[in-house]
């Protein structure tokens, strides 16, 4: 078996982590535990050409403009954030989102979706669509091209990037040119064997799973349905194509590569693992730097979808 890499390792004992396991918490502790404590293991965040916030009913919208991006036709990227459907916040990946927005020359939204177990499923998949449907419609106003769109996001974000993905493909929201999903929540069910490999010890335990999809899911019945494990869409063709972002030490990796697998064979997906690293490695740059590396993957697979970006 793959080793634990040494930075992963530093970051399992870096000293300002919540010392409330989520699973011990009530939705409202784990949302402060973890705002209290995001920021500590991230790097500086990079300056970028322009921020801005707006607002889509009761959706707060977050935008970053890449320092070279154009201020007309600019290549866009819906970015939904982790933290299981029940915390986290566009502010808690921010470094993300303006990493992304610089290294592409592009306009970054993340949406500030509905969190359970106040909103439970689908609530968050119709924030994420909606924030797409608006992203289009305000595509001059944002300097945007609206066709040239890519969605992206980790954890419950890269479950919620591959559900609008879906539903672009099938023309119920505007049309995507690409998908990036980062340990991607595909399975619902938790069964997989990762589930057991990676139970505790590596960060995201499955008992801290268990207690995210059971705010978001608590509708048994709900958690085979697509929307909610993307795994079991009946099909994958014509979705558009994916890059998907592995860690190999998580309890998401065994779904998250099945996904990957289908992608492949039923569409166009490229997969990256790095077999040592463990959940939420991409935003542990401070005592990661092979989160760096995936980045710089993203932003690659990104020029790859967008031929423009390519020139």
């Amino acid at each position: 078996m793959t080793q634990l890499d040494e930075s992963a390792k530093r970051a399992l004992a870096w000293p300002g982590d919540p010392e409330t396991p989520v699973e011990s918490c009530t939705p409202a502790l784990a949302r402060q535990q973890y705002l209290d404590s995001f920021a500590d293991i991230q790097p500086p965040l990079e300056d970028v050409a322009e921020i801005l916030e707006r607002n889509l009913g009761t959706i707060r919208l977050k935008i970053w403009r890449g320092r070279t991006a154009p201020r007309l036709g600019a290549p866009a990227l819906l970015y939904l954030h982790g933290g299981g459907f029940v915390i986290g916040a566009p502010e808690t990946h921010e470094d993300i989102c303006r990493t992304l927005a610089n290294m592409a020359g592009a306009v970054v939204v993340s949406p500030d979706y509905r969190l359970a177990p106040e909103h439970p499923f689908p609530a968050a998949i119709d924030d994420c669509a909606a924030a797409l449907v608006w992203m289009t419609e305000q595509a001059d106003a944002l300097g945007i091209d609206p066709l040239r769109v890519v969605v992206a996001g980790d954890s419950a974000g890269g479950n919620l990037a591959a559900v609008v993905a879906l539903l672009a493909r099938d023309g119920q929201v505007p049309p995507v040119i690409g998908q990036v999903l980062i340990y991607p929540v595909t399975d619902q069910l938790q069964t997989t064997d990762s589930y057991s490999r990676y139970e505790e010890g590596f960060g995201l335990t499955a008992a801290a799973m268990k207690w995210f999809r059971d705010h978001y899911l608590p509708d048994t019945a709900s958690r085979s349905d697509w929307r909610a494990s993307p795994l079991n869409a009946a099909s994958l063709a014509g979705v558009a194509p994916a890059l998907v972002i592995l860690a190999g030490r998580d309890v998401l990796f065994d779904e998250g590569a099945a996904y990957a697998e289908r992608l492949s064979l039923e569409a166009q997906a490229t997969s990256c693992t790095w077999p040592g690293q463990i959940h939420g490695f991409v935003s542990k740059r401070r005592a990661i730097p092979e989160g760096q590396e995936a980045l710089e993957a993203i932003a690659a697979a990104w020029r790859a979808m967008d031929p423009a970006l390519a020139r």
